[in-house]
């Protein structure tokens, strides 16, 4: 394999990479399409200013022609640090680096953590520690997952939901090389206490009437009629259903726990329609490559329905469960089984639709209109 080497130069008082590399014209003849690229014509060789964006732009256009890049003089010294209003750019993780996650993804595994959490908690973990490699971080202290958080998470706005998940990751990441974690005080803030969006029934209707695609339809009004998180939809096989009770079966969900919902009368004729037609082999919803239809397809569904309904508020698909269970609420179902029927471990969390259920805030008075 072709190598190119970077190494840490100075070239009128400017900190640059030096880009080295035995005589060839293939890797000659490719740099010099990389923009920012300068040459010193005193001896010919290459370089660029000292940057992480810059580190990232020799790594990723020498990789298109499959060449390996040594940067492990680079690591020595620091990279610069973006200034206010500029884009904190990680470079590329090194080898060893690189072997340790994939054997931290094995270890998730081991703890049987469900593939998402174990994706999730690997991409962040591998942020943090490109992210040590930014600042030529010799060890893990607080002090350095403090200056990840406001660099990588607070200063580019990112949610507090995706802070929880990048603090979760580096612990158990902390965990598994067998660093004390407990010096470090590692401490998850509070989440903001936002109302889900709920939808009305006629909005509910009115997306799945646009749907026309017949598999489609089926997998929203499944989401919508059995109160479902996107997971579990495309989870189901068709066994799961259970036309006779009038149920479906869950089967390890969130907290790895099984559980039965609602089968809607009549989104079992649009199921028997969609079966007849489609007819899947051991999943309910299967893609045309993959045996399982994926869940970027489903979302995909989701947003052109909106489009088409026009629907304008902010809608996911996790707003069919929430207008699941608001509806339910609102026609006087128990909120206990409501709590059955998502899978809630705690009632707290059911709770949060009695802030948004129309019955609860019709029947107050306004006292506008008593003036």
């Amino acid at each position: 394999m072709k190598t190119v080497q970077l190494v840490p130069g100075k070239y009128n008082s400017e900190e640059i990479i030096v880009i080295k590399f035995k005589a060839d014209k293939t890797i000659e003849k490719h740099l010099i399409g990389l923009h920012g690229l300068q040459r010193n014509h005193g001896d010919g060789t290459f370089y660029l200013k000292n940057s992480s964006k810059n580190l990232n732009l020799v790594f990723n256009h020498m990789r298109k022609i499959k060449c390996y890049v040594d940067y492990s003089e680079l690591k020595q010294k620091r990279i610069d640090i973006p200034k206010k209003g500029e884009k904190l750019c990680l470079p590329p993780i090194d080898s060893l680096n690189k072997q340790n996650l994939e054997r931290f993804r094995k270890w998730l595994g081991e703890k049987r953590l469900s593939p998402n959490t174990v994706d999730t908690y690997v991409e962040v973990t591998g942020f943090f520690l490109r992210y040590a490699i930014l600042r030529n971080s010799k060890g893990y202290s607080k002090r350095l997952v403090e200056s990840f958080n406001y660099e990588f998470i607070v200063k580019e706005g990112k949610s507090i939901s995706y802070q929880n998940q990048c603090i979760n990751g580096i612990k158990k990441y902390f965990l598994f090389k067998e660093i004390d974690i407990g010096t470090l005080h590692l401490s998850r803030p509070k989440k903001e206490k936002k109302l889900p969006v709920v939808l009305s029934k006629e909005e509910v209707r009115s997306i799945i009437e646009v749907t026309h695609n017949l598999k489609h339809k089926t997998l929203l009004s499944l989401i919508y009629s059995g109160g479902l998180r996107v997971g579990e939809a495309i989870n189901l096989r068709i066994d799961d259903i259970d036309s006779r009770r009038m149920l479906i079966h869950i089967k390890g969900a969130k907290g790895k726990k099984d559980r039965y919902t609602l089968l809607s009368a009549s989104f079992l004729r649009i199921l028997r329609e969609y079966y007849k037609q489609f007819r899947p082999k051991e999943y309910l919803f299967e893609g045309q490559k993959a045996s399982k239809y994926s869940t970027s397809s489903a979302q995909s569904v989701l947003k052109k329905a909106v489009l088409a309904s026009g629907i304008r508020k902010k809608i996911t698909l996790h707003t069919l469960r929430h207008s699941f269970a608001t509806h339910l609420l609102e026609s006087g179902t128990d909120i206990r089984y409501i709590q059955e029927l998502l899978g809630h471990n705690s009632p707290k969390t059911t709770m949060i639709y009695t802030h948004v259920t129309e019955n609860s805030i019709k029947n107050i008075n306004n006292p506008f209109d008593d003036l």
